[in-house]
């Protein structure tokens, strides 16, 4: 009975902690999330840009992870750890936004904000995502149709 007991009683823990776990976003719900912090017309470039670019880096996850090899991209803005996020694996990182890679792929992405936003800022667009350099140029409207 107290097997029994212990065995809920860490269930119920588990069940019970925010953010443990990732999120993957509705397309409109992040479009309007990125419009509420300021994405448009940030670095030239509008809410359906970033859409595009979150669509083809993570598919709207937050617990994406992609293994380049050397270096890994981490959340939902795919961050490298060679460069902006320190994940403890990746020799020499630069760890731009002093963040470790792993609070990156949590549901909370307000980290994961401030460093797309650093990473945007210094390259003055969003030349650094490889997704967006191939699925988004021209017209990424239809990326936030419906949503306002």
């Amino acid at each position: 009975m107290k097997t029994l007991f212990f065995l809920a009683l860490i269930l119920l823990t588990a069940l019970a902690l925010p953010g443990a776990e990732g999120k993957v976003f509705e397309r409109c719900e992040l479009a309007r999330l990125l419009k509420r912090q300021g994405f448009s017309g940030f670095v030239g470039r509008k809410v359906a840009d970033w859409v595009c670019l979150v669509q083809h880096e993570s598919g709207y996850r937050t617990d994406a992870v992609h293994d380049n090899g050397s270096s890994r991209d981490y959340g939902i803005f795919q961050i490298n750890s060679l460069y902006w996020c320190d994940d403890g694996r990746t020799p020499g990182s630069k760890n731009a936004c002093r963040i470790s890679c792993s609070r990156l792929l949590d549901d909370n992405i307000a980290d994961d904000i401030r460093c797309a936003k650093m990473i945007a800022q210094e390259a003055r667009g969003l030349t650094p995502w490889v997704a967006w350099n191939r699925f988004c140029q021209g017209d990424v409207d239809p990326y936030v149709r419906g949503c306002w």
